[in-house]
């Protein structure tokens, strides 16, 4: 015996008076069967997609931190050293030992740039372009998995589901 929504399939065919009305409603119960299976299926899809989702928004989340956090290293590094070394250079630069000063500078000089600055920037806008793709793509997923429950007939099969 099959149950489809509380109906059993026995007692469904034998309340039939004639062969036509037989047929028609087993069309009915293999029609909300397929119906059935076809929403279930959509509503359990949504689902793994939104867990899958969350995995890789968690993925972006420490990849663009790990990206941020090892261009700002560099920079701040760079930064650090510039600081370092520009006491010294305008202390050389205002001392009568301009030999050593020239010296110094060829071997500790960074050639500060402020480029690292901007590159640093490019990084942020683009990992956080990254991540709000990310977070938009699950938000879709939760919106069309809240249609799916809400909307008929679809409702009527996968309503009860707890949204994502």
């Amino acid at each position: 015996m099959v149950q489809v929504e509380g109906i059993w399939l026995k007692e469904a065919l034998s309340s039939c008076p004639d062969a036509s009305a037989c047929d028609r409603q087993l069309v009915v119960v293999l029609l909300a069967v397929v119906l059935y299976f076809s929403y279930h299926n959509r509503e359990v899809s949504l689902r793994k997609e939104f867990e899958a989702q969350q995995g890789k928004i968690e993925s972006v989340y420490d990849t663009m931190w790990k990206t941020l956090k090892q261009e700002a290293e560099v920079t701040e590094q760079y930064r650090k050293a510039f600081e370092r070394i520009y006491p010294e250079l305008i202390a050389g630069r205002y001392s009568g030992d301009n030999s050593q000063l020239m010296k110094f500078i060829h071997e500790a000089n960074p050639n500060f740039d402020v480029k690292l600055y901007d590159k640093l920037m490019q990084v942020i806008e683009s990992q956080r372009a990254y991540f709000a793709s990310a977070q938009q793509r699950i938000l879709d997923i939760i919106r069309e998995h809240d249609t799916l429950r809400e909307s008929l007939p679809s409702s009527w099969f996968v309503g009860s589901q707890v949204g994502v």
